[in-house]
């Protein structure tokens, strides 16, 4: 799943229109626009912190007890953006009452076709939230290739893909050695994310 930024329209857009102007208005004001979280380190604070640093930004972060709470407080403009999967948002942007700034992945989203990525403006940060199938080490090779199979079918079944594609999350298959390889890069990102946020008090 990949990181959205989302927007409270009355709140911010009578002044904004995207994510480039977002930054804009943050940058001439520090300290005045505010992002909603559920807590340090967790999947809405690590993007918007990514976000923050590579753009070199001031943005107040005001937790919440989850990301429900959060998406509550945007919806009411107790806070003027956040980061979340597009399936806990999408509803709120078809109505109008959300606008999508832009998201954390590569290329763009089928649910989104018209929000860029933060590569695309010239940030380079990624942040996904990826679901695996794991099994323990013992298990004999035909049962993990079964697994496997049965795995990438359903990943490859267009009606899953267009369900979960609706919702705002593409799905893709990744074979044993390039899901390594992928989990890896994206730990390595996690660490240096983690270390560029430092100690939160």
């Amino acid at each position: 799943m990949r990181r959205t930024v989302a927007a409270s329209l009355p709140a911010l857009f009578a002044l904004v229109a995207g994510a480039q102007q977002f930054i804009e208005a943050i940058r001439r004001e520090p300290d005045r626009y505010s992002s909603g979280w559920s807590g340090n380190y967790g999947t809405m604070h690590v993007p918007m912190a990514t976000m923050r640093s590579a753009a070199g930004l001031r943005l107040l972060h005001i937790a919440y007890t989850g990301a429900s709470p959060a998406i509550v407080a945007l919806l009411g403009h107790q806070a003027d953006a956040l980061a979340t999967g597009p399936s806990t948002v999408v509803q709120h942007i078809r109505s109008g009452r959300l606008r999508a700034l832009a998201h954390w992945g590569e290329g763009r989203l089928a649910a989104l076709p018209d929000v860029p990525s933060l590569a695309e403006l010239g940030y380079p940060v990624q942040f996904s939230q990826w679901s695996g199938l794991f099994v323990p080490a013992a298990t004999p090779e035909p049962i993990a290739a079964m697994l496997r199979e049965a795995a990438r079918a359903a990943a490859n079944d267009p009606k899953v893909q267009q369900a979960i594609g609706a919702a705002g999350s593409p799905i893709l298959y990744l074979h044993a050695p390039e899901f390594q390889r992928y989990r890896d890069a994206d730990a390595a990102r996690m660490v240096d994310a983690v270390k560029r946020i430092g100690r939160v008090d």
